[in-house]
């Protein structure tokens, strides 16, 4: 075996591209110096408001949703995946740097980076000494690979991301570790300490892939399956002391957790204490106060928190760039959004300028959004405006509308009802400007509003989708790890389309954007695979299979005693917990 470069060569790719992204941001915020003072605006965006080596005390974040699951495998909430890390380890992980410097990847449970075979489809990987769980016991190769294998229990499991499941067994031939207890053959683990996996096809996003929290060690005999999530048994610094869900969770430091075998994660506070709410309000009011220090959920404040940070605590403020883009998606399972031209009808109809001002305007909403990839991801053009939104200063194109209404045999409109996040304020007043927009072309939209954190069960549950009349579903995505592939395989192809836990809510089924996916996927040359992806998110635009709304931005809150604060873009310009600690 070879030590290949590929991964290497595509983290340079996306420095390249994030920097133009992140020039405007730091013009704000400051120098590009890993240091900054913690009193003044945006001194956590690009690089580290308050750096301090100091241990002890109780970092407090408050939110107003829980995620939707504790269980590593069943996790897809971006905060998830951030907060996951404080008791959970994965082979390679990112760097703990702010901005474009986080999407490196470093060594976590590995010494190294994988052996890469020279036909690109054998990772072979080594763990380090001295690895424990919170009970002492050795964390093996074996845990890594159970881990792994649970991601094929879907009957169980389900809601959280597959890629290896798809990477490593495409035909979906193994029933799973519940079924099967002889273990995946695809992965090897001759001894203790070596883990190898055989993939169907190279991959050039793989390491990226075993760098989400999914791909985390599970020790079988700790496995209480759909009951993990209230106690995952930790491999990270932390482990849970209690947990009622909707209300709080508190974790304590896990003492066999070595600092020696993981530079990745600083474990500054003796305590991490994460209280929920319903009211975004009060949780904004908290923060101002020093109640608490960051929100969990990671996305921004409300209005009159929003106004009252940035008057009169502005250097408690951070406003970074996300990767994430908030659109609304037709399933296609719902007429009349089985036509396509019904479908084009409600893009042309959105006043897409009324919706960017109900999030905040550009600073905290931010930009129009008219495609479906993020800025910061390679492959993103902003000429790709195919609906002239942006050319049309993001107002409604009437006309265009019902044009596309006479075309879908719609003339004098339809009824539909839009799905929405009632745990999100930015998203309901969204859902209202979208209402109040479409029904100037006769398109009468009903607004349900469900829980959050049920939404792989609601939105995500195909019957459901049909039964309740989901034409539309707002919805917000950033990048599962920072590409194409990233951001788009679980939005965009047929695979990923599932009955329950399903995220390709339009529900695309198309053989010539499969075909793109899978030929950027393979691509090995990252300026060659951004291409292939650019033309694939023109293709997903011309389907007319998603409304983009804002490339999203967010007035994040940082309290007084936060130490080492900054946004890294490994995990869409939220900041990094897993390196915070507290005055």
């Amino acid at each position: 075996m070879t030590s290949l470069r590929a991964s290497t060569r595509r983290l340079a790719a996306l420095s390249a591209v994030t920097a133009a992204t992140l020039l405007a941001t730091t013009a704000c915020g400051g120098g590009d110096g890993d240091g900054g003072g913690g009193g003044e605006y945006n001194a956590g965006v690009n690089k580290v408001a308050n750096a301090s080596n100091k241990k002890g005390g109780t970092l407090k974040f408050v939110g107003v949703q829980d995620a939707d699951s504790w269980d590593t495998t069943r996790m897809y909430y971006a905060f998830a995946f951030d907060f996951a890390r404080y008791y959970s380890r994965q082979l390679v992980s990112y760097n703990p740097k702010p901005g474009k410097k986080s999407v490196e990847l470093k060594p976590d449970l590995a010494t190294d980076h994988a052996q890469i075979s020279d036909d690109g489809k054998t990772y072979k990987y080594t763990l380090k000494d001295g690895l424990k769980w919170e009970d002492g016991k050795p964390i093996t190769a074996q845990d890594v690979k159970y881990g792994i294998e649970r991601q094929w229990a879907q009957k169980t499991l389900s809601g959280g991301p597959t890629y290896l499941k798809d990477v490593l067994d495409p035909d979906g031939k193994w029933k799973g570790p519940y079924d099967d207890k002889g273990g995946f053959d695809g992965i090897k683990t001759p001894d203790k300490k070596t883990i190898e996996f055989h993939l169907a096809k190279p991959n050039g996003d793989f390491e990226q892939m075993l760098a989400m929290p999914t791909n985390s060690p599970v020790r079988k005999d700790k496995d209480t399956k759909s009951k993990y999530t209230l106690h995952p048994f930790s491999s990270g610094p932390y482990k849970f002391k209690s947990y009622t869900p909707n209300k709080s969770l508190l974790l304590e430091r896990n003492k066999h957790w070595n600092s020696s075998s993981d530079p990745l994660r600083k474990a500054l506070p003796d305590k991490v204490q994460v209280t929920l709410l319903t009211n975004p309000d009060e949780r904004d009011k908290r923060l101002i106060s020093g109640d608490a220090d960051l929100d969990l959920n990671q996305r921004g404040m409300e209005v009159q928190g929003r106004q009252t940070a940035l008057k009169q605590h502005k250097g408690n403020v951070d406003n970074p760039d996300t990767g994430f883009i908030s659109y609304v998606a037709f399933p296609q399972s719902v007429k009349p959004f089985d036509n396509i031209h019904c479908r084009k009808a409600a893009i042309y109809g959105t006043d897409h300028k009324s919706v960017q001002t109900a999030r905040g305007g550009p600073t905290a909403g931010g930009e129009l959004a008219v495609n479906m990839l993020p800025p910061v991801v390679p492959g993103h053009k902003a000429s790709d405006d195919q609906y002239g939104i942006r050319k049309n200063g993001g107002k409604a194109n009437i006309a265009k509308a019902k044009e596309e209404l006479k075309k879908c045999g719609k003339p004098n409109g339809f009824s539909t009802t839009l799905a929405v996040r009632n745990t999100d304020k930015s998203d309901v007043k969204s859902a209202d400007s979208i209402q109040a927009s479409l029904k100037k072309v006769g398109i009468k939209v009903e607004i349900d509003p469900y829980d959050g954190a049920q939404g792989s069960s609601i939105v995500g549950n195909q019957s459901t989708v049909k039964k309740k009349n989901y034409g539309m579903v707002l919805y917000g995505w950033g990048p599962d790890f920072p590409s194409g592939q990233g951001y788009g395989i679980e939005l965009w192809h047929s695979s990923k389309i599932r009955d329950n836990g399903n995220n390709n809510y339009a529900l695309i089924d198309d053989k010539k954007i499969d075909k793109g996916l899978d030929d950027a996927i393979a691509e090995m040359d990252p300026d060659k695979a951004a291409e292939k992806y650019a033309k694939v998110n023109k293709d997903v635009m011309a389907g007319g299979y998603y409304l983009p709304l804002t490339y999203m931005k967010i007035v994040q809150w940082r309290s007084d005693r936060l130490t080492n604060v900054y946004a890294a873009d490994s995990y869409s310009g939220w900041y990094d917990f897993a390196s915070l600690g507290v005055k």
